[in-house]
C-alpha cells in the first residue's frame, strides 16, 4: 500500500468536513465527486448552484456535498459580525465586513473559525497570497508558533532512504530566508508533520553544506544555532545537525562523518535552511528520482488550510482534500491544543 492509500483509509476512519471554496472550477467539482464517491470527507462547495451545475460538464454526482452561496447563506451576517470583530482593530467597518465574507476564501475560514468546518483546500485558481491571507487573519497560527511553514512528503522508489522510501522535506515552499528560530520551529513541526500525517518516527536533519564544524560560515552558524534552539523546543525529538545531505542519508557517510549521531545516516526528515535549497532539492528528488512529492503542506496555522498548485490535477486535490483530513483529526484528537511534543 502506497503512501497516499494509507493516507485515504486513515481519511476515511473519522470523516471531516472540509470546504472548498472554488466550488465552480471543473477539477474541483471532479475531485469533489472523487472523493465523496470513495468517502473521504464531508464536503462543502462554495459558489453559485447555477455555475457548479453548468460547470460540472461530465455529469458527476454531487449530491453528498452541501453545496453554500455565500452572499445567500443565512449565516452570512453573523460571520461579518464575527469578521468585524476579528478586524476592527485593523479599521474595518461593519460593511466592510460583511462584502469581505462574500468572498468564497473568506466565508470558508470563518466556517472554520465558527466550527462549521474542519479545514480547507484551495487554489486550484487562486495563488498562495489569496489562499493563506485569509487563513492568517482569520484562523491565525497555533499557539506559539512562530511562522506557518510548508512541507513535502516524498515517496521515493528506491526504498533504502529515509522511511522504507518516504521521506519529509521542509520548507520547500513558504519561508525564503529563516533565521535560527523560525528554521528551529519549522523543524519541530515538520516532525509532527511527519509523524501525524506520513505516519513516521522522524529522525530530523538540519541540513547545511557543512558536517559537525567542517565548514565555518554564517550560514553554517544559522543551522547549529536553529539545531540548538530545536533541541530546547522539543528536548525528546531525535534531531541532529548541521549535516550534509549525504552524512544524513547514508549509513556509512553519516557514521564516518558523525559517529555516535542518532540521526546521521538515518534521517526521515530533512530541514532545508532556505527555500531556494529546499525547493531546488524537492524537484530533484522529484524528477530525477521519480519520486512522488505530495504538497506543499501548510503547518503552524491554528487549524489546518492547504494550498494547491494552480497547475494541479484532479487527483491532486483529492490527495490534499485526505491529508486535509488526517490534519484535522489531529486537531480533534488533541482538543483543538498546540501540536504535542514527538516522542
Amino acid at each position: 500500500m502506497s503512501l497516499m492509500e494509507r493516507i485515504r483509509e486513515k481519511a476515511k476512519q473519522n470523516k471531516m468536513t472540509i470546504v472548498l471554496p472554488e466550488g465552480s472550477e471543473p477539477r474541483t467539482i471532479a475531485a469533489a465527486a472523487q472523493i465523496l464517491e470513495e468517502d473521504l470527507a464531508n464536503l462543502v462547495l462554495l459558489g453559485n448552484p447555477g455555475e457548479i451545475a453548468n460547470s460540472n460538464t461530465a455529469g458527476v454526482d454531487l449530491s453528498k456535498a452541501t453545496i453554500i452561496y455565500p452572499p445567500a447563506s443565512p449565516k452570512l451576517q453573523a460571520y461579518a459580525d464575527a469578521f468585524y470583530e476579528l478586524r476592527k482593530s485593523k479599521g474595518i467597518r461593519p460593511a466592510q465586513a460583511l462584502e469581505q465574507v462574500k468572498d468564497p476564501l473568506y466565508f470558508a475560514v470563518m466556517m472554520i473559525r465558527e466550527g462549521d468546518a474542519d479545514g480547507m483546500v484551495s487554489g486550484a485558481v487562486h495563488s498562495t497570497g489569496d489562499t493563506l491571507r485569509p487563513a492568517l487573519q482569520v484562523v491565525k497560527t497555533a499557539p506559539g508558533a512562530p511562522l506557518v511553514s510548508s512541507c513535502f512528503i516524498m515517496e521515493v522508489p528506491n526504498r533504502e532512504y529515509g522511511d522504507d522510501g518516504v521521506l519529509v522535506f521542509a520548507d520547500c515552499a513558504i519561508n525564503i530566508e529563516p533565521d535560527p528560530e523560525q528554521l528551529a520551529a519549522i523543524a519541530v513541526e515538520t516532525a509532527h508533520s511527519a509523524q501525524t500525517i506520513a505516519g513516521i518516527d522522524p529522525r530530523v536533519a538540519m541540513l547545511s553544506f557543512s558536517t559537525k564544524g567542517s565548514a565555518k560560515h554564517p550560514e553554517v552558524e544559522k543551522v547549529q544555532q536553529a539545531t540548538q534552539i530545536a533541541h530546547e523546543m522539543n528536548p525528546n525529538l531525535l534531531l541532529d545537525g548541521e549535516l550534509q545531505a549525504d552524512a544524513a542519508l547514508v549509513s556509512t557517510v553519516g557514521d564516518l562523518k558523525c559517529p555516535g549521531s542518532p540521526v546521521a545516516g538515518h534521517a526521515n526528515v530533512l530541514i532545508f535552511p532556505n527555500l531556494a535549497a529546499g525547493n531546488i532539492g524537492y524537484k530533484l528528488v522529484q524528477r530525477l528520482a521519480g519520486a512522488t512529492a505530495v504538497g506543499p503542506i501548510c503547518q503552524g496555522l491554528a487549524r489546518p488550510v492547504n494550498d494547491l498548485s494552480r497547475g494541479c490535477s484532479v487527483q491532486d486535490i483529492v490527495d490534499v482534500v485526505a491529508i486535509t483530513a488526517v490534519q484535522a483529526q489531529d486537531f480533534e484528537a488533541r482538543g483543538g491544543s498546540q501540536p504535542g511534543t514527538v516522542s
